[in-house]
Formats: structure tokens, sequence, C-alpha cells
């Protein structure tokens, strides 16, 4: 036994243990420097591919962050913490870790976070709380479902009686219960089995399933590598989604400036992704290996989810309503939401930064995109209708509508640059959506002012085009009537 790392046990018992050790070196002849520093080691789970928690998890590791705020005074000076980073591909095993004690600190999405608080809260000894958010939609998006790029499926309804593939456990999984619950269809309207992201990819390629559906980023990532379409966006069932870091309660009490310390962290990170999104993308894809520029998708200007460490009401009211969800479906034991979520921590770091704790929790400010749209020579003045090439070399430069954004493309693209990607806003959904994946309600009446609207769901660009006595028009007819405009 190595007397100078003792796992994270209670004060009192690990005093005795210190106790017993220093008696132990002494009659052993051991110098009693050997026992200046007690080790706790500290378990972190992760879910390094899930791009709205890399602040919360790999960039904190790679970038060293925690090490520079852990406490080193008082109680804390012949102390040594270990980190001991544990990745995950979803929730389930880190509540497992959390509940074996093997973790101190774990993140994950909305309904994996609540079945880890009721569960702590069933076992006294293992209760958890929530301390944080790292990022969020308002509206749910995020989670999603898709098809292989050939079926013949455009939105749920299509998908009755089908075979459909969830990593059981997770927030996409809560999305697809929710979803069939606030639409009065049965549980068995289609047939949901348990697949993790990697086996639901290869099966979806495969065409050996009919759908499957994700948390995040693979319902938008699978369509970018070319083989899928999105038919299902969280958005569409109107609850906010989020995910949020819970602690080993013991171990928060035990270790209140710890806490503190990885959420100054997780702060710091968040700062280090807005200062330069392009660079903090370009790093991420090389820890996670997942692309840049789905990451971009989902946490740069007008992304898809917002960085924000603040508990808002508004989160826990999706507490409520998911555990709602699998309360009626037995799958869940009760939780007390006031006993288990606990602002200390993130309103202690704030108070450090000198910042605003309740200002920002009412805040549901946006990481909007700004600037100045050099082809249409026009500030961005309206986010929710602007656009953004990344052109390869370049970088990422705004534009103010879509027929901007596209003719731009179409510019650059004549000129014999690459454009790596291009993003707009849905109109129906407000999300950000990869430009070419897009359904176009498009009228070209007037050639050089025509309208062009995108959407993720072909239903929206039909209903739309109908609106304006227009057409549903790919990304490529799309692309050719901008073209012709400037």
């Amino acid at each position: 036994m190595d007397f100078r790392t003792l796992s994270h046990v209670p004060d009192t018992a690990r005093q005795r243990l210190r106790c017993l050790a220093l008696g132990a070196a002494l009659l052993a002849g051991w110098p009693l420097q050997v026992l200046a520093k007690e080790v706790v080691t500290i378990g972190i789970g992760t879910q390094n591919t899930t791009t709205n928690t890399v602040t919360g998890g790999v960039v904190l590791k790679e970038m060293k962050l925690i090490e520079k705020y852990l406490p080193t005074t008082g109680k804390y000076k012949d102390i040594e913490f270990k980190l001991d980073w544990q990745n995950a591909t979803s929730g389930p095993p880190i509540i497992n870790g959390l509940m074996a004690k093997k973790l101190q600190i774990g993140m994950m999405g909305d309904y994996p976070l609540l079945v880890a608080g009721a569960t702590g809260q069933s076992q006294p000894g293992n209760e958890t709380q929530l301390i944080a958010t790292i990022a969020y939609n308002a509206f749910g998006s995020g989670n999603g479902i898709v098809v292989h790029k050939d079926s013949p499926y455009f939105e749920l309804a299509d998908l009755k009686g089908k075979l459909v593939s969830v990593p059981f456990g997770s927030a996409a999984h809560g999305m697809v219960l929710q979803a069939l619950q606030s639409r009065g269809l049965p549980p068995d309207f289609f047939s949901l089995v348990s697949q993790s992201p990697e086996v639901g990819t290869t099966n979806l390629q495969e065409r050996k399933i009919d759908a499957h559906a994700d948390f995040v980023p693979f319902a938008d990532l699978l369509p970018y590598r070319g083989f899928a379409r999105k038919i299902f966006d969280g958005v569409q069932t109107g609850v906010p989604t989020f995910h949020g870091v819970i602690v080993r309660k013991d171990f928060a009490e035990e270790y209140p400036e710890v806490v503190v310390a990885y959420i100054r962290a997780l702060m710091e990170a968040n700062a280090w992704f807005k200062a330069d999104p392009v660079n903090a993308v370009t790093k991420i894809e090389e820890w996670t290996k997942i692309e840049k520029e789905v990451a971009y998708l989902y946490l740069g200007p007008g992304g898809i989810h917002t960085l924000d460490p603040t508990i808002k009401p508004r989160w826990l009211e999706t507490i409520k309503i998911g555990h709602g969800v699998l309360t009626e479906l037995k799958r869940v034991k009760p939780l007390d939401i006031k006993a288990w979520v606990n602002e200390t921590y993130v309103r202690e770091a704030f108070k450090q930064l000198k910042l605003d704790y309740e200002a920002q929790k009412q805040s549901m400010a946006l990481f909007d995109i700004t600037g100045t749209d050099k082809l249409c020579k026009t500030p961005i003045a309206h986010p929710k209708e602007a656009g953004e090439v990344w052109i390869d070399g370049v970088g990422v430069e705004p534009h103010a509508s879509p027929l901007c954004t596209l003719g731009a493309i179409a510019k650059l693209e004549a000129a014999g640059k690459k454009v790596r990607v291009a993003y707009l806003i849905d109109q129906a959904l407000g999300i950000k959506v990869f430009a070419d994946k897009a359904f176009y309600a498009v009228n070209a009446s007037d050639a050089k002012k025509p309208v062009i609207v995108p959407f993720l769901l072909k239903k929206d660009a039909e209903a739309h085009a109908a609106k304006i006595g227009g057409k549903v028009a790919s990304y490529a007819d799309a692309l050719a009537v901008a073209a012709v405009s400037f």
C-alpha cells in the first residue's frame, strides 16, 4: 500500500488512515517528507464527442485549466489533487461511475441528469447535485432523428411501424419519448431499440435500421458526412434542452473550493471559445475527431447551443417535464429538484470574477452572428436571417441574408475558391443549418431580387413556397438563382 495516496474518504476516516500511515512509516524508518502530500483523486466523467460538453471536459483537460484554479493553501496545502479523466459516449456510464464513487464530477444531458439526481437521492450517501450548465438551446434543438439520405421518410409520422434506434437513457431517448407522448402517439408507434452512436451510425449507413435518434452532434454530424438526412429536430418538442455538470454531494461538501475551481475553469474555457471560434473548433476537432465544421454549427456565432454556466429556471422546468415523461413510463424514481440543485459554487465563481450572476441568469442573450456583409455591403442587422461562409484558407465570413450568402458562394466558386461549408438559419425552426443540406422555398420572378428562404424540413419549405407563390428548390437550384442576382 502506498500510504501517500488516499482515496476520497471523509475527513475523520482519512485522518485515521494518515495516522496509521505515519506510524507505519516511522516503524519502517521512512523519512517524514514521504508523507508530506496526500493525493486525492478526482474522477471526472466526460463526453468528448458530445460537442456541447467540450468546454466542461476535453478543453479543460487539454488546456490544463482546472489545475490553474485548484486551491493550494489552508487545508489544501498538504493535498495533491490528481485528475482522473474518464470518457464515455453517453450519460448512463457516467451515472454508474458516480454511484460507484469512481467519479466525483460528471457532465451529461438533461434526461441523464435527472436520472442521476433521482438515483442518488434513492441511495442515501450517493446523492448528486446539479452545480452548473455547460450549454443549452432554449427551444430544444440538439437532439434529432436522421434517416438515410435516400430514405422516403421526411417526418416523424412517416416512421410508424419502422425500426428506430437511439442510445437508451440518453437525452435523445428522452426527446423521442417526449415527442411521442406530446403527440398522443403510443410507445410502440415505432419499434425502438437501443444502439450507441457508433452502432447506430453503422446500421444507418448499411440501412439495417429505418432511422436513428441521437444527441449532439450526431443528428447533424451524420448528414454532414454525407449519408444521412435529419427529419426531426428536438426544437419541434418546444422543450428546452441543456447539458449540465453534477458532482457527488459528499465530495462537494468536503472540497467546495475544488468545485468552484472547476467552474472557474469552465468559464475560462467558454471565454476562450468565444474569443476565436474558428481556432477553438479546429483544436476541438484535433482532440475529439468531430469535424470542426460541425462543432462550429453548434457553438459558433448563431449556433444551435449557447455556452452559459448559469442554472436558469427554464432548465428546471425541462427537468420537471422530463421527469414527468419518465414517471408515466415508470422508468425513474422520485426527484426533489430543490434539494438537487445547488447554485452555491457557480455563484461563488461569478463573485470571484466580479461578475453579476443574477443578471446572467436572467439573460437569454445569444452568441449572435455579427459583422459586415462584404458582398451586399451592409451590416448584419438581423442575425436570425444571416448566414456564414467558411472559405478555405481565409476563415468564416458573415452575410446579411440567404440571398447574399448564396450569392457569395456562387462568386467564390466561380473564382475558383474553395468553400468548406456554409451556414444559414432555418426560418421555421430558428436553428442554424448547413446550407447544402437545406430545402429552399424560392420565388425567382424578379431575377435581381429573388426570394430565397431556407428550411431544415421539406414540409416547411413546401408550406412557405405555397405561401409566396414559389416552389421548393434544392441547394444547387437555390445557388443558381442567387448567382444571377450578382
